[in-house]
């Protein structure tokens, strides 16, 4: 369930992962990586929240396709 805070909807690392279709060690793969970066937003728990344009970015990142060489 997502967070609001300021009207702003804010989505945990297993929603997120939910909604993108991707599993939580793609996820943490990716942000090691410094292919899409860390969450700018944490919790009071230290829990990444991630806000809908980073959901956005991230849908985008699993759904790239490349070219075969």
């Amino acid at each position: 369930m997502p967070i609001t805070v300021d009207g702003q909807r804010y989505f945990r690392t297993a929603e997120v992962c939910y909604l993108i279709g991707i599993s939580k060690t793609t996820l943490f793969r990716w942000l090691k990586q410094g292919t899409f970066g860390d969450a700018r937003y944490r919790d009071r728990r230290g829990w990444r929240a991630f806000n809908e344009d980073e959901v956005n970015r991230l849908k985008a990142e699993a759904n790239r396709l490349t070219e075969n060489k």
